[in-house]
């Protein structure tokens, strides 16, 4: 879980590449990648390739969620209702019943 304060380091869409192929062209270990390319943690790399191979997206999803402008008000709508239906389902005590 992250720490209030806590910065995420991003990669560039190269480095996700040249890490993947570190893995299956050259068969490196993951701690080896990460210590050649200093990236903090190896997991990030093995979820990078296995995103890979299945034919997945690299891109970077943080803040997909984060609409303060949002590009309608149904969007904005159905957004703030998953908000709700998240809280009540981790909280159902909140709700008085």
């Amino acid at each position: 879980m992250a720490k209030k304060g806590q910065t995420f380091k991003r990669y560039t869409l190269e480095t996700k590449l040249e890490a993947i192929r570190f893995r299956l062209e050259e068969g490196l270990s993951y701690r080896s990648i990460c210590e050649h390319l200093e990236i903090r943690c190896k997991s990030q790399v093995r979820d990078w390739v296995q995103r890979h191979q299945k034919g997945e997206s690299l891109k970077d999803h943080r803040g997909l969620w984060n609409r303060k402008h949002s590009d309608s008000l149904e969007g904005e709508n159905a957004y703030l209702k998953a908000q709700v239906d998240f809280l009540k389902k981790r909280h159902p005590n909140l709700l008085g019943e």
